[in-house]
């Protein structure tokens, strides 16, 4: 062990955001209880997988394409694109273990049987994924971390791009959304650094959803109080 590594082996990796907020209602605690083990992808932290072992995707959702979403807040998006497209399989992370709850109660309703669920950092998910295995990802409303000392902290750094990139196979496509403008400015200088290509011919091919797309409580969030969302899509080259 050295000083740039935890007593478990793991590398330090600072946290910024918050694990759990105002206390969970009965049936939430009930979905953590009774769901989360069972919708996990395996072993990914890593006190159970110190070896950073990889997963075995196929085991998990036999032949499907593997989607990935990072920090999915409530999980309206993710459980959209779950019921949209049953051939697929879709891993999500999120350390707000509120949200994970909520996601919990939205894939009860939705009978989605096509989810997985790492309630952690998702940087711990990319240790584990294998290599060129993701044919999608998205980074929806990630925290803003509007003060310019706290940018470092955001998604769109080569800390978290680099095994992004390596995880995703040539020609996936990675969504970003946000409503904050200086957050769009440091992800289209950043990600096209690491490996992508973006796709906007025009101005409104950045500022409208995907076809796809369902308004989750984020971006209404951003409509009440004035912010304009950006939608911006990029492929792995």
């Amino acid at each position: 062990m050295n000083d740039t590594q935890h007593p478990s082996g793991a590398p330090w990796r600072n946290f910024y955001g918050r694990f759990k907020g105002k206390g969970l209602r009965k049936t939430q605690e009930a979905y953590l209880d009774e769901d989360l083990a069972a919708l996990s992808p395996g072993a990914v932290g890593w006190e159970e997988n110190p070896e950073r072992s990889t997963l075995d995707l196929e085991t998990l959702f036999g032949a499907r394409d593997v989607w990935l979403e990072i920090g999915f807040g409530g999980g309206e998006h993710m459980v959209h694109q779950a019921v949209q497209n049953p051939d697929v399989g879709i891993i999500g992370c999120e350390p707000y273990i509120n949200g994970v709850a909520m996601l919990l109660g939205k894939i009860r309703q939705a009978s989605a049987e096509n989810i997985r669920v790492h309630a952690g950092d998702a940087r711990d998910m990319f240790d584990v994924l294998p290599e060129a295995s993701i044919s999608r990802a998205f980074l929806l409303y990630p925290d803003p971390w509007p003060k310019k000392r706290h940018h470092r902290r955001r998604f769109v750094t080569p800390e978290h791009l680099e095994p992004l990139a390596r995880v995703l196979k040539p020609g996936a496509i990675f969504r970003v959304a946000t409503d904050i403008p200086d957050y769009v400015r440091q992800t289209l200088e950043q990600v096209p650094n690491h490996g992508f290509e973006w796709l906007a011919e025009g101005p409104a091919d950045w500022r409208e959803p995907w076809g796809d797309w369902i308004s989750t409580r984020y971006e209404q969030k951003a409509f009440r109080e004035g912010r304009t969302p950006h939608y911006l899509t990029f492929r792995k080259v």
